[in-house]
């Protein structure tokens, strides 16, 4: 009986361990097959302003001194 239980456990363990080792096969895979986007979607075009804040040295004490 026990033979037989530990047949099944090693059995499953092979099947769990090789699909595990198949989805990171798969997944490095893809990885590598996959270019990366040049440019952020959200990236602004050329000549086209951006709002921002400057928090440089000199605004900051300017403001703090206001």
């Amino acid at each position: 009986m026990n033979a037989w239980f530990a047949i099944i456990y090693f059995l499953f363990f092979a099947v769990i361990a090789g699909s595990a080792f198949a989805l990171m096969w798969g997944n490095i895979q893809k990885t590598y097959r996959t270019k990366p986007a040049k440019q952020h979607p959200e990236a602004p075009e050329a000549g086209e302003k951006v709002l921002y804040v400057d928090l440089s040295r000199k605004k900051l004490e300017d403001l703090y001194r206001k």
